[in-house]
C-alpha cells in the first residue's frame, strides 16, 4: 500500500513539473505605467450623447494641429454651457489620451440649433 501511496505522489509530482515550462508566454509583469496611447480619431465621428435626461446628437472631426471641429445638435440657445459640456467631456472619452479632458479653442456660436466649437485635448 505505501509503495502505491509513493507512487501516486511521485506521479502527481512528475504531472506538476511537465505542467511547467520556460517557454515565453508573452505576459510581462512590470511597474511601469504604459504610454497612453496616441488619439485614435482620424475622420470625422457623430455619436448620440445623453446628457440631462435627453439625447442630443454631437459631430466632430479633426481640423489639423490637434484640434477638432465640434458640432452639437439639439440645443437651445439658452443652453452654451450644456453643450459645451457636452462637446468638452465627449471629446475626452472619444479622443484624448489618458488623462486629457477637451479643452476649447474659441468661444461657441449658435446657428439654428447647433452650437459649433473647436476644442483640442489638454
Amino acid at each position: 500500500m505505501k509503495a502505491i501511496q509513493t507512487c501516486l505522489v511521485l506521479s502527481l509530482i512528475a504531472l506538476g513539473l511537465v505542467g511547467c515550462s520556460s517557454r515565453d508566454t508573452g505576459v510581462r509583469v512590470t511597474a511601469e505605467k504604459p504610454a497612453a496611447p496616441a488619439v485614435p480619431i482620424a475622420k470625422p465621428r457623430s455619436e448620440p450623447v445623453f446628457y440631462n435626461g435627453k439625447t442630443y446628437h454631437l459631430d466632430f472631426a479633426p481640423s489639423g494641429g490637434g484640434v477638432f471641429a465640434m458640432v452639437v445638435k439639439g440645443m437651445s440657445v439658452r443652453q452654451q454651457n450644456d453643450a459645451v459640456a457636452v462637446a468638452t467631456s465627449s471629446l475626452r472619452y472619444f479622443a484624448c489620451p489618458e488623462g486629457k479632458t477637451g479643452v476649447l479653442n474659441n468661444k461657441p456660436v449658435y446657428n439654428g440649433n447647433l452650437w459649433k466649437m473647436n476644442a483640442h485635448c489638454g
